[in-house]
């Protein structure tokens, strides 16, 4: 399996992203949305980046039981109740991710959203990736 991270230099430089990624392989994985549950199925954390760590380490569960790592995340979706929050946690959130999922950056978009399934979540992070 190879994924490959198109950043042109037409476009402004990615933060945390990638513009594009073409993969080969042979298996896809889709990753259902993750918030900050707990094993209970409560949610977890007060902040955004607490519960942006533990919705973010639920998928990367995901995709482990699946048989993948976080190089092979192709695409992912956050979606958030307050961009603005998100946008201003942006730089912790970051480190968040580069500590858990590395800097293989899959193609990503954050959508704000009114409210998620559990009043209580503040994130939700879904996505896909290509296994061998």
């Amino acid at each position: 399996m190879s994924l490959y991270r198109h950043n042109p230099a037409d476009l402004s430089p990615p933060a945390g992203f990638s513009h594009a990624v073409t993969a080969t392989g042979s298996q896809l994985v889709f990753l259902a949305g993750q918030t900050s549950l707990d094993r209970d199925g409560k949610v977890t954390g007060e902040t955004l980046p607490e519960q942006f760590e533990t919705a973010l380490g639920n998928l990367l569960t995901a995709l482990r039981a699946a048989g993948g790592s976080p190089a092979d995340l192709a695409r992912v979706t956050v979606y958030a109740t307050d961009v603005a929050d998100y946008r201003r946690n942006s730089a912790e959130l970051g480190r968040i991710w580069r500590r858990l999922a590395g800097r293989d950056y899959p193609a990503m978009a954050v959508i704000g959203t009114v409210r998620l399934w559990d009043e209580q979540a503040l994130v939700e992070i879904d996505g896909f990736a290509v296994l061998e």
